[in-house]
């Protein structure tokens, strides 16, 4: 008879993450008794990681509890992440759309003859074609400073889940 003393059967997650995300998930599932099998390359951003854990690893519900309170974490700071060029991207464009729509009043005030109604028009559609640069910058920045504490924050909880799971491990 085949002795089943060193027998580990295991158990199989596949997570998708942002590559900016990767060593955060890598460090981070470790509390919970994954190990990183392996990473695959699944998109332009995103990188498949696919872990595997004892199937008998004590503490297993107490452990998947942490392991919802750390991926409810991580997934707001890339939520927080990219809310930061997404408004400034929706700014800048309704700023080219208008600059767009004056310019396309210019060229119909030159169709029609009047060249002093095309040159009032074109003086905003310009701007609204090189305003849009700027705008985005700045209000990228501005949402930067707002949610970089945010961000921190849900790093702090993601450290502190961390750290009780690994000692629940450890127990």
């Amino acid at each position: 008879m085949a002795d089943n003393k060193n027998f580990i059967g295991y158990e199989y997650r596949d997570v998708t993450v942002q590559g900016n995300m990767e060593s955060v998930y890598a460090d981070g599932y470790s509390n919970f008794g994954w190990i990183l099998d392996k990473t695959d390359s699944s998109g332009l951003s995103s990188i498949k990681l696919k872990f595997k854990r004892d199937r008998q690893i004590p503490h297993k519900s107490e452990l998947t509890g942490f392991q919802h309170q750390f991926d409810k974490s991580a997934c707001e700071i890339v939520n927080l992440e990219n809310s930061e060029g997404t408004g400034a991207s929706k700014a800048a464009l309704t700023i080219g759309f208008i600059g767009t729509v004056f310019m396309a009043l210019s060229v119909f005030s030159v169709l029609a003859g009047k060249i002093a109604l095309c040159i009032v028009f074109a003086i905003p559609a310009f701007l609204g074609w090189i305003l849009p640069y700027f705008i985005y910058k700045a209000v990228k920045n501005s949402r930067t400073k707002k949610v970089a504490p945010l961000i921190e924050k849900q790093y702090d909880s993601i450290y502190d889940v961390c750290k009780q799971a690994n000692a629940l491990l450890q127990s």
